[in-house]
């Protein structure tokens, strides 16, 4: 039992939600097992004395309905020409074991009722002396009907089934569907009877020979065989005595043999326990398929996201953040053209230049201010946008990818220029705020006050953008026309050469963090598509762990005493 349980916690908490080509019949299966579990596998080992449950199952038309009426010869059950006829399912006990149906011990989803219902989620339990004690029989509606709950109905009480009586006629035995059900039957070990139902007096032979060959070759040459041969229905529409005897008698010994019952039950049910080992590693394998698809997607766009993140990098230090507007302002902020023919002047007089510039000239440093930070959202706004393209067309590829897809997806968040905005400026003040501190009580920052530390922290702003830490390559030097040079002088100046280069490095790792920050958010986007995936932790070692322990389990019980 607590095996048992924890396969079932199991079996809830995998799931398949990408959608591959293991993942339907996946859920199918895992939604059926639950089901097992529940009507069958758990109340019958919880008692294994409880009255034998024979489900009559078949195909349309076999008549099932008319078979049950005549084996308790009472009308219990609804028979006709329409179809489908059975539309809730219809369970007779013997009086004495009507509590133990009455309760939902055995198929609990159901619910029970004493009268005829259409509602087929309904169980209509009914008590008749025309069935034996410790039997019931359950009127299953068809394998084959054109209603798809109907059908689903079917498998799900044939598999609740300690002993299935399947019912096919002369004209449908071979049909493919109910060889189906009776092989997966087989394969969970259950006990199973036949019914030849309908057969021709001048056929009789030949059908059953042929029947015959087919149980064999599908290792069912042991179960009983009914044959009932085509004859007409008395006045209550019943099978006549002496055609409907042979069965009567075989149940009637069943009902008097509490061993043989119980040989039954203990069959069925350990037959069961056997069929799950396979059943269950083959969701593990659907699960894992679906953990596999997910880490193939999450990487994916992962990759496109790296990608971007790499551009940002390269954008810091390549210099195309110093051209055009950037340049213009920073010549402007500091007057390049005087500022640069002064760079070989002593230190002391660079450094009185500077603090004088950047005290008197507020308005410069504002446009120099927003320069940067239009130029830094301008990369990052391309950079996502490229991501989300890359990353859309991607999971497109995938089989489980596109029907993750949302349309806003292929582009850039709504939300990400407002939070580009407010990314930039809260690095602008983090840098200034760094400079004040770093510059301490140096007279010749305080000095300019506010304008100063303003002044000091533009210059390092300029100088992150720069590959080699105040060592200008070629590309930088033409393309900032000497601004890197200037920064470096300028910093060098104020703060010494060690210093400046600390804080140049500490500056462009925060903005690299903060970039990455923001696109880590945007390929989140893709990634919580998949979570319900990365939410179960390794689910097939989960499940096949669970599975061993019931086979475990089952061997230690021994139910049918051979423990194997």
């Amino acid at each position: 039992m607590a095996a048992l349980n924890r396969l079932h916690t199991a079996l809830g908490t995998v799931s398949y939600p990408l959608v591959l080509p293991s993942a339907e019949e996946a859920r199918r299966v895992g939604s059926a097992l639950l089901a097992q579990l529940d009507d069958y596998l758990l109340p019958r080992l919880a008692r294994l004395d409880a009255p034998l449950l024979v489900v009559v199952g078949g195909s349309t038309g076999a008549g099932k309905s008319t078979l049950v009426n005549s084996l308790i010869q009472e009308p219990v059950t609804t028979a006709g020409v329409l179809r489908p006829t059975t539309r809730s399912p219809v369970l007779v006990a013997h009086p004495e074991n009507l509590g133990w149906f009455e309760q939902p011990h055995l198929l609990p989803g159901l619910i029970r009722t004493v009268k005829t219902s259409d509602d087929p989620n309904s169980l209509q339990v009914i008590g008749a002396r025309g069935i034996g004690p410790g039997l019931a029989l359950l009127d299953a509606p068809d394998v084959d009907s054109v209603v798809d709950h109907n059908r689903k109905l079917a498998a799900q009480l044939l598999a609740a089934a300690d002993l299935w009586l399947f019912v096919t006629t002369a004209a449908r035995y071979a049909d493919a569907v109910p060889w189906e059900l009776l092989k997966t039957a087989r394969l969970r070990g259950t006990v199973i009877a036949l019914v030849l139902d309908r057969v021709p007096l001048d056929a009789a032979a030949e059908i059953s020979a042929h029947l015959g060959e087919m149980l064999t070759e599908h290792d069912l040459g042991a179960a009983p065989l009914f044959v009932l041969p085509e004859t007409e229905l008395d006045s209550r529409g019943m099978l006549p005595a002496p055609v409907i005897q042979p069965m009567q008698q075989w149940f009637a010994r069943l009902s008097a043999d509490p061993a043989a019952r119980d040989a039954v039950a203990r069959q069925t049910l350990d037959g069961a326990l056997a069929a799950l080992v396979p059943v269950v590693n083959g969701l593990a394998e659907a699960a894992e398929d679906q953990t596999r698809a997910a880490q193939a997607l999450d990487e994916r766009a992962a990759a496109a996201y790296r990608a971007a993140k790499q551009t940002v990098r390269e954008g810091l230090q390549d210099g195309r953040l110093l051209r055009g507007e950037v340049l213009a302002r920073w010549q402007e902020f500091v007057g390049t053209g005087e500022f640069l023919r002064t760079l070989e002047s002593r230190v002391g007089a660079l450094r009185d230049r500077f603090v004088a510039a950047v005290t008197g000239r507020p308005e410069p440093s504002r446009k120099l201010q927003t320069a940067l930070e239009s130029q830094l959202v301008t990369l990052l706004r391309g950079v996502a946008t490229d991501a989300a393209e890359q990353a859309y067309t991607s999971w497109q590829q995938h089989p489980a990818g596109e029907p993750l897809l949302l349309p806003e997806l292929k582009s850039a968040s709504a939300t990400l220029p407002e939070k580009t905005d407010r990314m930039v400026r809260d690095w602008q003040k983090w840098v200034l705020d760094l400079v004040r501190r770093e510059a301490g009580d140096k007279r010749s920052v305080a000095r300019g006050a506010a304008y100063a530390v303003n002044g000091a922290g533009l210059a390092v702003m300029i100088a992150v953008f720069t590959s080699t830490a105040f060592i200008p390559t070629g590309l930088e030097v033409a393309v900032g026309a000497g601004t890197t040079v200037a920064a470096q002088k300028v910093l060098e100046a104020v703060f010494g050469d060690q210093a400046i280069r600390t804080l140049a490095t500490r500056a462009r790792t925060e903005l690299v963090a903060r970039f990455d920050e923001l696109l880590d958010a945007e390929a989140a986007r893709y990634t919580e598509r998949t979570a319900a995936v990365r939410l179960d932790a390794e689910p097939g070692t989960l499940l096949r762990r669970a599975a061993a322990e019931v086979e475990s389990a089952r061997k230690d019980i021994a139910l049918t005493g051979s423990g194997s």
